[in-house]
């Protein structure tokens, strides 16, 4: 089924992938840790094996080429953010999606003055019934450019877009947890430490006031916490990405650029009682995008760009097992094509595939065509 709308062409038909079920999900690696000098190396593209069925869900044009965040909307759809960073020829847009229709939700994003570009990455509704989502300016600014912004909701339907927050250097994960909204800032750098990245928190009633002015390369009042990326052979210091919090309230992020995976427990009054970087046993994660946490069962689905694969870390143990994983690929058939962001709504994982990769991935180029992922569980 192809479903056409001004300058975008779309396949909403939910195909089966061709990839082979080879090596169960919950068969995973000897066990390592992040650091051991035993852990084995990141897969290369010519040593990954197949794993798990992810599906193909939507087909985007070039004028849509990076498929980035993810947020259910009150109707049961999803919101999708298309920052087209890959091409940013095309303008960024937001998108509506469903099982089977794909079409414009915002194309009219107002660009920072000083870029001329919009760029939105993850994005979440908040208890005010409005959207939120982070822009992500640095790779046109490194001059903490990147901001948060609010789509004033009505009836459904979008309406006016504001800055709420500014001056972040790499806006990225967007969550609320009750009145207070968690956004990971992938870049937070001090003037000691230029690896810095962190997670910033607001509450709903400070975000009504008006704009909230954000102190770079300082512990602003609003950073909850701080995080530290080694740089490896990739050459990438982003640090705090994906972002989401479990059954007991405690916050989760992971790092871009290494794989480390933190949990942040806040007191009762919201304020950092402590952050821990885990150990993981089952398989080493070198690379941490975005995730989701079903709080059902305390499980993280989690993005590893890097390898091409979607892994699960089960928060009560923290061991680690891969859901699905691929060589390079374009994603036809729905195989993934470097995942970026992940949510789950019932038994169903939705995953993007950003297919803008970083020196020493798995996935080579960004090239068409430019994919939707799902996974039943």
């Amino acid at each position: 089924m192809k479903t056409i709308f001004p300058a975008l062409l779309v396949s909403g038909a939910l195909l089966a992938s061709c990839q082979s079920n080879s090596t169960n999900s919950e068969n995973s690696t000897p066990a390592t840790q992040p650091g051991d000098s035993t852990a084995t190396a990141p897969a290369s593209a010519d040593t990954v094996a197949n794993i798990g069925s992810p599906k193909l869900l939507h087909t985007l044009d070039e004028a849509h080429n990076t498929p980035d965040g993810l947020a259910l909307a009150p109707n049961g759809s999803l919101i999708l953010s298309v920052p087209n960073l890959a091409n940013n020829s095309y303008p960024a847009v937001l998108m509506e999606m469903t099982d089977t229709e794909l079409k414009p939700y915002l194309t009219n994003l107002p660009v920072e003055p000083t870029t001329k570009k919009a760029a939105p990455m993850d994005l979440a509704f908040g208890p005010d019934g409005n959207l939120y989502y982070a822009e992500n300016q640095y790779e046109n600014s490194k001059d903490f450019k990147s901001r948060l912004m609010r789509v004033q909701v009505q009836n459904g339907k979008p309406g006016k877009v504001e800055t709420v927050v500014d001056n972040f250097a790499l806006a990225n994960a967007v969550v609320w947890k009750g009145n207070t909204l968690y956004v990971t800032d992938s870049q937070w750098d001090m003037p000691d430490n230029d690896k810095g990245s962190a997670i910033l928190h607001f509450t709903l009633a400070e975000l009504s006031k008006g704009p909230i002015h954000l102190k770079p390369k300082t512990k602003d009042p609003h950073v909850l916490a701080m995080f530290t990326t080694t740089v490896n052979e990739t050459g990438v210091d982003n640090g705090a990405d994906g972002m989401d919090y479990d059954s007991q309230g405690r916050l989760y992020t992971g790092s871009f650029g290494d794989g480390k995976f933190y949990r942040v427990t806040l007191k009762p009054d919201g304020s950092l009682d402590k952050q821990e970087t885990l150990t993981l046993t089952g398989k080493q994660i070198p690379c941490i995008d975005g995730l989701i946490i079903d709080r059902k069962t305390d499980k993280a689905y989690v993005c590893n760009s890097r390898e091409n694969a979607i892994e699960v870390i089960n928060l009560k143990d923290n061991s680690v097992t891969t859901l699905a994983q691929n060589g390079d690929t374009d994603g036809a058939g729905g195989l993934l094509d470097q995942p970026a962001e992940v949510l789950l709504k019932g038994n169903r994982l939705y995953i993007s595939d950003f297919d803008k990769p970083e020196k020493n991935f798995v996935n080579k180029k960004s090239d068409a065509p430019h994919t939707m992922s799902v996974i039943d569980l």
